[in-house]
């Protein structure tokens, strides 16, 4: 499987500091703005994970886990949901619509890259 992750996030600033602590870990990053740009990038490229954002324009990570989770190849894939949102029917929404892992913003760089080495093996 490759070790390239797809980030999603409409927040350049959240995107640059993801791609950063996993760069640093060694793995490939491909960034998307929202849903729908995430989508068009994941086609035909070698994805082996993906860190979304919930709340996005044009498509939120719900929409985009259920996308992805629908598309040939990509089913079991680890998915994670990297929010500020901490409600428990957020998390029961996420995990129902695919989502392998929860991740609260802010996070600790190091927590980050440690529950992508738990998931992404």
């Amino acid at each position: 499987m490759a070790k390239k992750i797809l980030t999603v996030d409409d927040s350049a600033s959240m995107r640059q500091m993801v791609t950063f602590t996993l760069k640093g870990a060694g793995y490939d990053v491909v960034e998307a703005v929202d849903g729908r740009d995430a989508l068009s990038k994941i086609k035909g490229a070698d994805i082996g994970m993906v860190i979304t954002d919930l709340n996005m324009p044009n498509m939120d990570g719900i929409e985009l886990i259920r996308q992805i989770r629908a598309l040939p190849g990509f089913r079991f894939i680890p998915i994670i949901l990297l929010t500020t949102e901490s409600q428990d029917n957020k998390k029961k929404e996420g995990k129902e619509a695919g989502a392998t892992g929860w991740i609260v913003k802010p996070f600790k760089p190091e927590q980050l890259v440690a529950v992508v080495k738990k998931v992404f093996a």
